[in-house]
C-alpha cells in the first residue's frame, strides 16, 4: 500500500504560488479506530485483542494525567506529544492567566533520526551532509492517485 496523493493546482490569484501544481494528499475516509489497532498489533505480536485495547485505553488516559503535571510524553519509535494553547494579549501582567486561554490542543513532534547522505571536504575538515528522517513515515510509499478519496474497501487495518 502507499499513501495516495493527486495534483492539485494553486487557484489563488493572490498567492506567490499562484498557477503552480502541488502533490496534494487524498486520505481514506474511514478513520482508524482503537480497535483497528489492537486487530493489527495482534497480528503482528502475541498479545491478545482485549489486552492491546486496555493498553491504549490506558495509554490516553496516562498522557492526560502528565499533560496536566506540565510533562512532555515521549513515546519511543513514535515521538513527543505536548501541550499547547493560544492566549488573548492583555496590557497588564495580572490580567494574563489562565482565564486569557482561547484554545488547547496537543502539539505532535514525529520522532527523527539523522541519515548521512554523504560528505564534503571544506577547508581541510570533513564535514557530513545529512538529511532529517521522520522515523514514523522515512519508508512511505507515494502514489499518484485520480480519486480525491480512497475508497475504504480497498483498504484494511490489516494492511490486505
Amino acid at each position: 500500500m502507499s499513501q495516495k496523493f493527486i495534483k492539485s493546482q494553486n487557484k489563488n490569484p493572490e498567492s506567490v504560488a499562484y498557477g503552480k501544481y502541488y502533490a496534494q494528499a487524498v486520505y481514506d475516509s474511514k478513520f482508524i479506530e482503537t480497535e483497528d489497532l489492537a486487530d493489527y498489533i495482534q497480528s503482528q505480536a502475541s498479545v491478545k485483542r482485549s489486552d492491546i485495547i486496555a493498553v491504549l485505553t490506558e495509554l490516553g488516559e496516562a498522557m492526560k494525567h502528565y499533560f496536566e503535571l506540565g510533562q512532555k510524553v515521549h513515546l519511543t519509535g513514535i515521538g513527543i506529544f505536548k501541550v499547547g494553547f493560544s492566549s488573548i494579549g492583555v496590557a497588564k501582567k495580572e490580567d494574563c492567566g489562565a482565564a486569557t486561554i482561547t484554545s488547547r490542543r496537543v502539539l505532535f513532534q514525529p520522532e527523527t533520526e539523522r541519515v548521512v547522505v554523504g560528505q564534503e571536504n571544506k577547508n581541510g575538515k570533513v564535514k557530513q551532509k545529512y538529511v532529517v528522517a521522520k522515523t514514523l513515515i522515512k519508508d512511505v510509499v507515494f502514489e499518484e492517485t485520480h480519486d480525491n478519496a480512497v475508497n475504504a474497501a480497498t483498504s484494511t487495518a490489516s494492511g490486505d
